[in-house]
């Protein structure tokens, strides 16, 4: 990520200013629940919100990312900690303001700086020499905003996936196995999460340096380079996974149902999310259970509700009779007898012990 356009990020999930880390994440997964790509076949103004809501989730659920980008407004992986400070220090200002500048921690070399311009020329010339004038604005958005060749990100952890599950009535009481197709994404084999392949060589941006020299009007700095971080080497993209250490793929998943889960269960299973990079962990995979209702039982928690005709003469001189219960095989029911006391009303409630369904969290 090195753009340094002005973009509310807040504002794209939707969420205060001082939301916490645990705000943050319930917001983007109920965002990309609804503008997820899988939710929202050929919807290009879907894809376009996900791409934004997740950019924004990148950089607000890291905290040092979050950091920079309260600070200085955007965020751009060419922007170090202490860069950020200094500039916020300065309130934005850059150099001459209080923190800013050379001596506010900034990691510019000033060596290559040119003052040939600071003497002579035409009045307008030294009036933008010596106010700086939009030269320094050119500078910093020249080494903020500059787009370079992959730089080593470090171990970076996959993130979760959440898919809804349908099972039937009978699945949901009982228990089952249930197959599921999810896309994920998994380490490209070819890299093996590196994100590069093959060996180490001069960047041919600062030519072996680490670093490169940045003009503004008649000023010169000299800043680490931004395609290989300072290091001077760097390594070809993988070209299998076009440098993001990792492949999308579609995988059949099997998973086991408990007696007695529950309509809107979450159920989590862990490492089943999308794979991390250069070893880091994946992420988890969430499954939101749906289930399907039954004709003649109606589930409420654990409890199982149904309505029996009874005639007259039994409901008023009591009778025993036969109903069906959950306690059957496979789709069938059971049957268990139930006693109907003399003088039954219409509407009245009778209760059969431990008729109802076993509890999936015992």
């Amino acid at each position: 990520m090195a753009s340094t356009d002005k973009k509310d990020y807040y504002g794209a999930l939707g969420v205060k200013k001082a939301a916490t880390a645990d705000e943050i994440r319930k917001a983007f997964r109920k965002l990309a629940r609804k503008y997820h790509p899988d939710v929202n076949p050929g919807d290009k103004k879907a894809e376009e919100k996900f791409k934004e809501i997740s950019e924004a989730n990148d950089v607000l659920s890291a905290e040092k990312k979050r950091k920079i980008y309260d600070q200085v407004g955007f965020y751009s992986d060419n922007i170090d900690p202490a860069t950020a400070e200094a500039y916020a220090r300065g309130g934005g200002g850059g150099y001459g303001a209080p923190g800013g500048g050379a001596g506010g921690g900034v990691p510019f070399d000033f060596g290559g700086f040119d003052f040939s311009g600071f003497q002579g020329g035409s009045r307008a010339q030294r009036a933008e020499s010596e106010g700086f004038g939009g030269s320094f604005k050119d500078i910093f958005s020249g080494m903020f905003g500059r787009e370079g060749g992959r730089q080593p990100r470090g171990p970076q952890p996959g993130t979760d996936l959440e898919y809804q599950v349908e099972i039937d009535f009978w699945t949901a009481i009982r228990g089952g196995v249930t197959r599921l197709e999810i896309q994920r994404q998994e380490q490209c084999p070819t890299c093996k999460g590196r994100a590069v392949v093959g060996g180490s060589m001069e960047c041919p941006e600062c030519h072996g340096s680490g670093q490169v020299t940045q003009m503004g009007g008649r000023m010169k700095f000299n800043i680490q380079c931004p395609r290989c971080g300072g290091s001077g080497k760097v390594q070809n993209a993988c070209s299998t996974c076009d440098g993001a250490g990792v492949v999308v793929k579609r995988e059949p998943l099997e998973f086991r149902i408990k007696a007695g889960t529950r309509d809107g269960q979450r159920i989590r299973l862990a490492g089943k999310g999308n794979a991390g990079t250069e070893g880091a962990a994946a992420g988890d995979l969430y499954l939101i259970i749906k289930v399907g209702g039954h004709k003649l039982f109606h589930r409420s928690g654990d409890d199982i509700h149904m309505s029996i005709p009874v005639t007259v003469m039994e409901a008023a001189l009591g009778a025993k009779i036969d109903v069906p219960t959950i306690d059957g095989v496979g789709g069938q029911a059971g049957v268990a007898q139930l006693k109907i006391p003399p003088g039954t009303q219409t509407g009245q409630k009778l209760r059969m012990r431990e008729k109802g369904v076993v509890s999936a969290t015992r």
